[in-house]
């Protein structure tokens, strides 16, 4: 799954601490298969979402954080995006993408 989204500039401050919130849970969670990564682009304000994993959308529902982040989500953002991905190659992704 890939996910493309701005933030209003406005909100910024508070979607950068959400989505902190959201890693530090993964990180004591560990939940096993997921892969999740979020990519900053150099306008500031354009994030792009990287998720792969055996049962998603589970388990990131199940994760507080993760609602918290969610819950208002659209009012934060002046656009998204998403899609399914399919992996047509790699060259030791694992290295920096899913670590």
């Amino acid at each position: 799954m890939l996910i493309r989204y701005r933030v209003r500039p406005d909100r910024l401050d508070e979607h950068l601490t959400l989505l902190t919130a959201v890693y530090d849970e993964l990180a004591r969670s560990a939940p096993e298969g997921l892969r999740y990564v979020t990519l900053r682009l150099d306008d500031g304000y354009t994030f792009v979402d990287v998720v792969s994993g055996p049962h998603l959308p589970d388990p990131l529902p199940s994760l507080p954080a993760f609602g918290r982040f969610r819950a208002r989500l659209e009012e934060r953002c002046e656009q998204q995006e998403m899609a399914e991905a399919t992996v047509l190659g790699t060259y030791r992704a694992g290295e920096w993408l899913f670590v």
